[in-house]
């Protein structure tokens, strides 16, 4: 019997393989991943943060105090015992003029030996470097070479004052022969040792030419080895009233009028204080004198003075300019807008023609940007400028085009996209804008907004 030949083929069942599942689905992420790098918009983000502007208002003013210019009646070596810009009683001994250099000789030599200090010196001493090391800032690094000068200047005044009682025998014998002779205080007040002919000008003598630095001379008594009879010696500053003339222009003086009191900041130690200020003119030129009833004896050793007139601070979101680009808006009247759909929403009902040619209404809810107390800020994502909008309960109707404008703003890039946020500028100077905190529609602290704002548009994907 023949046997049967016929051959059946076996169709093997369909199998999934996982593996080639998981290779297509990364291939399609890196697919993905690749499109959207190349086709996203790529900019630097910025950090919104809260901070405080001002005008850039600093002048150069002169400084003007009751000032006492004493000379010297004798001739010969010079030494001083009191440190510069700091008080003195009336009968202080400041400084002694040696006319045979014997006693004054002594005095130096005497200053070398540091080991005359006692501990009660010593201790005035550490105060003064812990009180620098409590208020030290990294920021201000000019004030060490101020404390330098400082300590320096204590320093010395300690050792004249010792060596002059260590040889107290030799100077009352000196003096007794009328050749050494100490110079003491004859009323109370701050001692300065420069002089420079401004000591008698008041706000009413001052001139224009004494604005000019570059003719300024100052002569330094404390550099001085010896001195001569009728020459200045030291000065003594007598009130703590004084005053600050700065020449200004006719915007600020405009400005000013009609008030009586500002706050400055002295651009030398950042100290601010409120002063009261009047105004007077000269030919043509204005000029702010600042009234100060304290603090004098900080800036005793400055007859220019460097202020702050702190007339605009604003406090805010801090925000680079490059950041602030404007978007044309829609305006719609309010009245137009009504709450409905699937949320609490605002909407307009937009007139729309069917593929029939039958006219109906459908609700649109578009984004609002802006609002002021009769219009909202719409832009043309869900609606056109030929759009026509129906008020609710009425027959009357607006063409959305009707009026547009446009706002000043950034883009908000925090969802990987950029949406536009109004701004409200407080201040602006060259480099960054502080804008108002708060606002409905603007940003808040810590958003990340583009740094360059004309590089995208909105919903712009951000990479």
């Amino acid at each position: 019997m023949a046997k049967n030949k016929k051959v059946v083929k076996y169709k093997r069942p369909f199998s999934l393989n996982i593996g080639i599942v998981i290779f297509l689905i990364i291939f399609i992420y890196l697919v993905y991943n690749a499109y959207s790098y190349f086709t996203a918009i790529h900019v630097s983000p910025y950090e919104v943060v809260q901070g405080t502007m001002a005008e850039n208002n600093i002048y150069r003013g002169l400084a003007l105090r009751e000032e006492q210019v004493y000379r010297s009646d004798y001739s010969g070596a010079l030494n001083y015992y009191v440190r510069e810009a700091s008080r003195v009683g009336n009968g202080n001994l400041v400084c002694s003029v040696d006319e045979n250099g014997d006693i004054s000789n002594m005095i130096n030599e005497a200053r070398s030996d540091i080991a005359m200090l006692d501990r009660s010196d010593l201790s005035e001493l550490e105060e003064d470097i812990y009180g620098f090391q409590a208020s030290y800032d990294s920021q201000d690094f000019y004030q060490v070479y101020s404390f330098k000068d400082g300590l320096g200047s204590s320093l010395n005044e300690l050792l004249s004052l010792k060596a002059l009682n260590s040889i107290s025998d030799y100077a009352s014998g000196a003096q007794a022969g009328n050749t050494f002779h100490p110079v003491s205080a004859d009323r109370p007040g701050i001692v300065a040792y420069y002089t420079d002919g401004y000591e008698s000008v008041t706000t009413d003598t001052f001139t224009a030419d004494m604005f000019d630095e570059s003719a300024y001379n100052r002569t330094n008594s404390q550099n001085l080895l010896t001195v001569s009879a009728g020459d200045p010696i030291y000065k003594l500053v007598t009130s703590e009233y004084w005053d600050i003339v700065i020449p200004i222009g006719q915007k600020l003086a405009d400005e000013l009028a009609g008030g009586s009191g500002i706050r400055i900041r002295f651009v030398k130690d950042d100290k601010k204080l409120s002063v009261t200020y009047t105004l007077t003119r000269q030919g043509e030129q204005n000029y702010l004198i600042l009234h100060l009833q304290n603090s004098m004896i900080r800036y005793v050793k400055d007859r220019y003075i460097e202020v702050e007139l702190l007339l605009a601070e604003e406090t805010g979101l801090k925000i680079p300019n490059s950041s602030i680009t404007r978007k044309e808006f829609f305006t719609v009247p309010i009245e137009y807008f009504l709450k409905g759909g699937d949320s609490d929403e605002e909407g307009l009902l937009v007139r729309r023609v069917d593929a029939d040619g039958e006219a109906g209404t459908e609700f649109v809810s578009p984004e609002i940007y802006y609002q002021t107390e009769s219009h909202y800020y719409i832009d043309s994502e869900q609606v056109s400028a030929d759009d026509v909008i129906l008020m609710p309960d009425s027959s009357t109707s607006y063409r959305i085009g009707t009026r547009t404008a446009s706002l000043q703003g950034v883009y908000n890039i925090n969802k990987g996209y950029a949406v536009f946020k109004q701004i409200d500028i407080l201040y602006q100077n060259e480099e960054y804008t502080i804008v108002k905190t708060g606002t409905s529609y603007g940003i808040s602290l810590y958003d990340h907004i583009a740094l360059d704002g004309s590089k995208i548009k909105e919903h712009d994907l951000i990479q």
